[in-house]
């Protein structure tokens, strides 16, 4: 017996005509993005889409009812340039948090507390606290006016109601992102449709809107409302939000895919906050339309807008703006309360049940209905609220997206740095004026 070579099994005979077979090409697995887009050129296209439009919900809340209205019906088309303006601000704020998110898997309270100095992380926070707080104050009391002009429902059990539907339209993004994603837009959806029709009732007048595309102010008076404008379109909290929307919604290999990412999220924007923009100057051309033109300028609460579409135009067009108010406080609650779990988990790493939440931030909205103080002025001094909690996010904001160690290939541009400082200064000094002629004028 000869020796035995290796593990002593006999070697595999090889047939020298048998055709050579190349080694099989290892399999690369598809990564999540590629899946995605792998479903067809619409369907890929709209699974990216979605962080914005939870986002535009916030652009369009009852807050925006009340300071959009109340702007058309004294001034008429006179302010309708802020709402274009407001907008394109926004437009470039939520990019700006949803690329950071993209670009960092971080959202924009967790780079807060990582890259700012402790103390002025904490500050941060505190106010956004408060600025959660307003917008409460804003989204519950117009859900609840919703659900007294529909149903009658005196306004402090319908702002109960308001917060347990609140809490299940949260529940469904325990279930996925998507279905979350999918409940708001629905609701969105309503509101749209909500003001078309009440706007192809009314009309409108092309000169006049022409005309309110020129910036002025008609005295003052129109200050107030200018900041409550902006106040209510450019939102803090959802600033924060935007970034912990995109921060780990699709898992990407690399910058490239990050990239490609991001261009979707531009899409996202331009078409979800484009929707709010419209449905926004809508609000105003109506009652520029219907009560300025027609002498009615006095038409300064939700309730009479309310109240003089159905005497002015018909029951249809009343049911159709309350109906479009009650979704819209019913989303922007919901996201409301999202993003403040974002704001305290990311600045101080606390998670607190979200009834705890719910009811800390609920309370100055449920002590305005159990007063019975007016509905609209509220909704109204809660925008100017948010108008000076903007610089407060937005200034973070531009800090830490100009930073290259944070960001890498994504660090803001010269020209977005600008664009972006702009915006934060003419706030900062609409605010600073605002407060001066509030106390000394």
């Amino acid at each position: 017996m000869g020796p035995v070579i290796g593990d002593g099994r006999s070697p595999a005979v090889t047939d020298p005509a048998a055709p050579v077979t190349e080694p099989a090409a290892p399999v690369t697995e598809l990564s999540e993005l590629q899946l995605l887009r792998s479903r067809g050129r619409l369907r890929g296209v709209l699974a990216l889409l979605g962080p914005a439009f939870v986002a535009a919900v916030a652009y369009i809340d009852p807050g925006n009812f009340a300071t959009n209205f109340t702007a058309g019906a004294r001034f008429g088309y006179t302010l309708a340039w802020v709402i274009v303006v407001a907008n394109l601000m926004a437009m470039l704020v939520q990019y700006l948090s949803a690329k950071a998110g993209v670009a960092t898997g971080r959202d924009l309270p967790e780079l807060c507390r990582e890259h700012l100095p402790r103390p002025v992380s904490r500050g941060l926070w505190v106010q956004a606290e408060v600025i959660a707080m307003a917008t409460d104050l804003a989204e519950f009391v117009g859900a609840a006016v919703g659900l007294n002009l529909l149903f009658g429902v005196p306004l402090f059990p319908a702002g109960l109601i308001t917060a347990v539907v609140a809490f299940g339209i949260l529940g469904l993004e325990q279930r996925g992102y998507r279905r979350f994603e999918l409940a708001i837009v629905g609701l969105l959806c309503i509101v749209v449709l909500g003001f078309l029709y009440d706007l192809a009732v009314v009309g409108a007048d092309p000169v006049g809107v022409a005309d309110g595309m020129v910036p002025g102010l008609a005295g003052n008076d129109s200050l107030l409302l200018v900041a409550g404008i902006i106040g209510a379109t450019v939102m803090p909290h959802v600033v924060y939000l935007h970034s912990a929307l995109t921060k780990a919604r699709v898992a990407c290999r690399d910058d490239a895919e990050r990239h490609e990412l991001l261009r979707f999220q531009r899409i996202d924007v331009v078409v979800g906050l484009g929707a709010a923009g419209v449905i926004n100057l809508s609000m105003l051309v109506i009652a520029a339309s219907l009560f300025n033109r027609t002498g009615h300028a006095d038409v300064d609460s939700i309730e009479a807008a309310h109240a003089g579409l159905g005497h002015l135009v018909g029951g249809g067009a009343a049911l159709a703006f309350a109906v479009a108010l009650l979704a819209s406080g019913l989303s922007s609650s919901s996201v409301g309360t999202y993003a403040g779990q974002v704001v305290m988990q990311g600045f101080i790493r606390r998670r607190i049940p979200l009834f705890v939440r719910r009811g800390l931030t609920m309370l100055p909205a449920l002590l305005v209905l159990g007063l019975g103080l007016p509905a609209t002025d509220s909704l109204v001094v809660s925008q100017v609220v948010l108008s000076f909690g903007i610089p407060f996010a937005l200034v973070p904001l531009l800090l830490l997206t100009r930073r290259a160690d944070i960001m890498g290939s994504f660090v803001n541009s010269r020209a977005t740095t600008a664009a972006a400082g702009g915006i934060a200064a003419v706030i900062i000094v609409l605010n600073v004026y605002l407060l001066y002629v509030t106390v000394l004028g």
